[in-house]
């Protein structure tokens, strides 16, 4: 079932992309794991899938450790400050980077590893009091006070807008993560100004997220089916 799904997940990518003139190959997909099983993460991985999304830190680092190399991962959930070490020891991307706090911190445990880590700065496009990111008028404010952490490689945006089955509303959110971009871009707060990552667009919107310029799309539901009930 995985390897269908990801295999028609690909071609819609490719078709979506194509259709408005942007090549497939710069489109990351990420498979959402969380909750499911380290045998579906393998699953998905002998079909050709080799990046991850997890939302909890200890259930990362279990897989980590079960499944060893040949998978990648995106931290995708919201990062308390007391877990920024193990998160910077396990992951090629955090995606949810909101406050200076944390950012300094997870500076810190980066200068003592001796690495350096590509992260998104997780950006509330809707406006939503149950959602976690700057909002956007304060991210500018934010990228600034960040840029010194050395390294903190800002690779870009991360959104997750308030859930709506209408594809216009869903729209409107990715298009104004796009211009947001875009116009911090142009004042040079990102690590790469001419190739911003945009990671936006879920199971049930990816497509537009894609014709609104997502680079990263984070998809589980469509990928591993429903996820299992916490024990």
């Amino acid at each position: 079932m995985i390897a269908d799904n990801l295999q028609t997940i690909r071609k819609t990518i490719t078709d979506t992309a194509l259709n408005c003139g942007r090549d497939p190959s710069t489109i990351k997909l990420v498979a959402v794991s969380k909750r499911h099983p380290s045998a579906s993460i393998r699953e998905a991985m002998a079909a050709g899938q080799d990046l991850f999304g997890e939302n909890y830190i200890q259930e990362a680092a279990e897989k980590y450790r079960t499944i060893g190399t040949g998978a990648s991962f995106h931290f995708i959930g919201h990062l308390q400050s007391n877990k920024a070490k193990l998160a910077a020891e396990l992951f090629t991307m955090i995606e949810t980077i909101d406050r200076y706090k944390l950012a300094k911190t997870l500076h810190g445990h980066l200068e003592k590893l001796g690495k350096s880590l590509d992260v998104l700065v997780q950006v509330n496009i809707g406006r939503d009091p149950k959602k976690s990111g700057v909002l956007p008028e304060e991210t500018e404010v934010l990228l600034k006070k960040i840029a010194p952490f050395s390294r903190l490689r800002i690779r870009g945006l991360m959104t997750m807008p308030p859930f709506t089955m209408d594809h216009n509303e869903s729209r409107s959110y990715f298009k104004a993560l796009r211009l947001l971009g875009l116009e911090l871009g142009e004042k040079s707060l990102f690590f790469d100004n001419e190739s911003i990552e945009l990671s936006m667009g879920m199971s049930h919107d990816f497509p537009v997220a894609i014709e609104e310029g997502a680079t990263i799309i984070r998809i589980g539901t469509a990928i591993f089916g429903e996820r299992p009930l916490q024990q």
